[in-house]
This record gives structure tokens, C-alpha cells and sequence, in this order.
């Protein structure tokens, strides 16, 4: 704001605007798209377009978690060059979709190791194969299958995977030392979810994973969400994994209900809301849950 009532204010720099093109002017007062936010003094939030990305400063190389697009992961890659010298050591997927890996491509010859669950690498495959754009992916180089842990810098991260939730490759990213845990997708804070039938996504089992993960991590723990409604934040605590585990709970119940009802899908898929579920969850995106509920019970 200080900088534009400069140039409001200034009359010699207005002239010299006069002399730019528009679209300079424009790039000159437009505030940055993103967002960056530090949890502590080293670990920090990023967020443009896609899924949060979470990244960590080491005197042993950058962390980074998630990578959205090409286009803001440059943002991202450009901003952390600005805060340390230090070289991108490991970039870590949550899951597959294109919002947390198509940015992956833009760290392509900058970071030593691309880390993932192994259903993920072959679900960020089989999309690419579908599409024919193989050319426009970095895929992990790294897999594991149920716990992964490694010391970096002060640091020690671990990768946990709890089964078939949101996908059927989910992890959740531990820094135990800062007690931050980013859990993708597998949190929607306020916000319908989507729910991956076709990459062996499982609801049931989802709200198991939030059970576990409430009870893994301590108390105090924050969890960096995938995505965030308007207006509540992308960092929640436990209580909140207990509301959404209730909310897809309840979808389920609905769902089911109706079902033995007789309601058709399409029917279903007409609700506005679902009974009994914790209020903050609305909006638009309500018939993503309805129908994989739906799939779910009439396989």
C-alpha cells in the first residue's frame, strides 16, 4: 500500500509510468499472487494456486512439500533462492494429482531426490500416460510403502502411510522437532472434498486415517491441509481432523440411508446439505462426496 501512494503521490514517476507499456504498469502495481507464511523460524507455507506447499530451510538443503504448477512452483523456487544458498536437497509428493505434482517439473535438474508413496508414483504414471504429457513430468525417483524417516538438518522428517484415504497413496509428512505434519489432501478444512474413486480413494477408511492420525501425533501438533475454504486457514489442529472424520462420516450414513430409501443417484447427488454433519462444511462442491459415497456402498 506504501507503494502505491508513492506513486499516486509522486507526479515525476507518474510521467515516467506514462512512458511504459500497460502491461509493465500493471506489473508494477499488482501485489504478489502468493502467499508465504513461516511456522517457525525455518518452515514455512506457501500457497498460490493448488495444493499447500510446505517448505523447510536447512543448512543441509531445502525441503520442499507439494509443488502445485510450474508456473508457482518458479514463484516458490524463485522467493526461497532470494531467503538461502543453500540447493533444493528434497522435494516430497503427498499424493498424485496434478495441483500437488505438476510443478514438479520446474525443480528438474535443482533437487536431488523426488520422494513418494509408491501408489502414488504409479498413479502420477497412469495420469500422464492418459493424457500424453509424460514430457511434462518429474516423477519420484524415491518410494517407500509404509514409514520413511531421514535426518536433515535439525530435522528429522518421516513419511507415513496409513492406507487408502483421499487416493490410494496419501502420506503424511512429519517434522517431528517443529511438530508440524503437512497431510495433503487427506484434510479439506471447510470445504468439500474430492474423493478419487478411480485411484482407489476409500471414505471408510479415510475416517480411520484421521483416527490414527489424531491419535499418532501430540496434541499441540499443526496440520497443514491441502486445501482450505474461504475465509479459514490452511493450518488446523486435531480437533479439526475429528470433525472432518465426523463429516465424512455422516456423508456416509446419508448416503446410505437414502439408498435403502430408494432415492436414485441422481436424487442424491440433488442434496444441499447432509444431516448431522458438523455446519462449516458448505458450499458448492457437495455432490463430489455424494457420489463416491454412492460408488462405495452399491459396488
Amino acid at each position: 500500500m506504501q507503494r502505491r501512494a508513492f506513486i499516486k503521490n509522486s507526479s515525476s514517476i507518474l510521467a515516467a509510468l506514462a512512458l511504459l507499456s500497460n502491461k509493465t504498469v500493471a506489473q508494477l502495481l499488482a501485489d504478489p499472487t502468493w502467499t508465504i507464511k513461516m511456522l517457525t523460524d525455518d518452515i514455512g507455507v506457501f500457497n498460490e494456486k493448488g495444493g499447500t506447499i510446505l517448505f523447510m530451510l536447512s543448512k543441509e538443503g531445502i525441503v520442499v512439500v507439494d509443488a502445485q504448477f510450474p508456473e508457482t512452483s518458479q514463484h516458490l523456487i524463485d522467493e526461497l533462492k532470494k531467503k538461502t544458498q543453500q540447493p533444493f536437497r528434497l522435494l516430497i509428493n503427498t499424493h498424485h494429482h496434478g495441483d500437488h505434482t505438476a510443478g514438479n517439473i520446474s525443480f528438474k535438474g535443482q533437487v536431488t531426490h523426488v520422494l513418494a508413496h509408491e501408489n502414488s508414483k504409479i498413479n502420477q504414471e497412469k495420469v500422464a500416460k492418459e493424457k500424453k504429457n509424460e514430457d511434462k513430468q518429474l516423477y519420484p525417483d524415491q518410494t517407500f510403502s509404509t514409514t520413511w524417516c531421514e535426518s536433515i538438518g535439525d530435522e528429522q522428517i518421516c513419511l507415513h502411510y496409513f492406507g487408502a484415504g483421499h487416493t490410494n497413496g496419501d502420506s503424511l509428512v512429519q517434522f517431528k522437532k517443529a511438530n508440524i505434519v503437512h497431510i495433503g489432501d487427506l484434510m479439506f478444512n471447510r470445504r468439500h472434498p474430492f474423493v478419487d474413486k478411480n485411484a482407489g480413494a476409500n471414505m471408510s477408511n479415510w475416517i480411520t486415517i484421521l483416527d490414527k492420525a489424531h491419535n499418532t501425533f501430540k496434541r499441540k501438533t499443526k496440520f497443514v491441509c491441502g486445501h482450505a475454504a474461504t475465509g479459514y486457514d490452511i493450518v488446523v489442529g486435531r480437533h479439526d481432523l475429528k470433525l472432518f472424520g465426523d463429516y465424512l462420516g455422516k456423508t456416509l450414513q446419508f448416503v446410505e440411508a437414502s439408498i435403502k430409501a430408494g432415492k436414485s443417484k441422481d436424487e442424491i447427488l440433488k442434496s444441499t446439505s447432509i444431516p448431522g454433519a458438523p455446519e462449516q462444511w458448505k458450499g458448492d462442491g457437495i455432490e463430489r462426496p455424494l457420489a463416491a459415497a454412492y460408488a462405495e456402498l452399491t459396488l
